[in-house]
């Protein structure tokens, strides 16, 4: 399994709380909190690209 899905479902739960704060909060622009969704998705994939490619990498030096 990949070493980041969980430290990645660790920092989702918070971040969700404090989305859904953010969401309801009738003094929050919803772009900011889109904006700020998009920008967790994409540093989530990126993160574990980087982190798939590693491991990759180091089964392949293994051998």
């Amino acid at each position: 399994m990949n070493p980041l899905v969980p430290l990645l479902i660790l920092l989702s739960l918070p971040l969700a709380a404090i989305g859904l704060v953010l969401y309801t909060d009738t003094g929050v622009e919803p772009a900011l909190f889109f904006a700020s969704l998009k920008t967790f998705i994409t540093l989530g994939v990126v993160a574990i690209g980087m982190s798939f490619a590693a491991m990759k990498l180091s089964e392949r030096t293994k051998h």
